[in-house]
């Protein structure tokens, strides 16, 4: 499998944050079902819809049993969004296990698909910044547009560096200078044998 270029990556999240406000809705992922594309696609969708409900679940307004059955939302969410994540470093271990690491190659504090999870998500803060400094309403002042627009320039350096760092490190896998090491994020509180609050309750 060819390693994944971070600016494929990047588009196809941008992709994705522009398919799903075109209705605010969930697009269908355009890529081949299993497909590495697809899984950064749907990966970029569930972060999306989760920001949104983030959003929805701050309005003060919002009924007590409607905070709850958002809140569930968002575990629901989360777990799917670390379940994309390991399977974008199985697509990775894919990718570079006919590498041999030299003697001294190095670990990686974060694994590729992390990395991934952080550019996806940038990638929503760009959206949305973006929509602040193009607000015409007359509750944007434009020292709130000021401060949007500098941020904004922060988050597309970011941008740039994130995507070096990925490239350079799927570089260092493919010349054997680290070696590709995934941990599995064992998350427990959705898991009714490992979260005290669930199996001490069990009927």
């Amino acid at each position: 499998m060819k390693a994944l270029e971070a600016i494929k990556a990047v588009s196809i999240f941008q992709e994705s944050v522009l398919d799903w406000h075109k209705k605010e809705a969930p697009h269908p992922n355009p890529y081949p079902e299993g497909s590495l594309e697809s899984t950064l696609y749907q990966k970029n969708h569930i972060d999306t819809i989760q920001w949104h409900i983030e959003d929805e679940i701050r309005r003060p307004d919002i009924a007590l049993e409607d905070v709850v059955a958002l809140k569930r939302k968002i575990d629901k969410l989360n777990q799917d969004r670390t379940d994309m994540v390991e399977k974008l470093d199985d697509f990775v271990m894919d990718m570079f296990r006919s590498v041999t690491p030299k003697p001294n190659a190095r670990l990686n504090s974060e694994s590729p698909a992390w990395l991934l999870d952080r550019m996806s998500i940038l990638e929503l803060k760009i959206y949305h910044m973006e929509e602040q400094v193009s607000r015409k309403d007359s509750s944007a002042s434009k020292e709130h547009i000021a401060k949007c627009q500098a941020k904004l320039d922060v988050l597309l350096d970011q941008r740039e560096d994130l995507k070096k760092c990925l490239d350079e490190l799927f570089l260092d896998y493919s010349e054997g200078t680290k070696r590709v090491k995934v941990y599995r994020q064992m998350k427990m509180y959705n898991d009714q044998n490992l979260n005290p609050s669930l199996y001490k309750n069990q009927k």
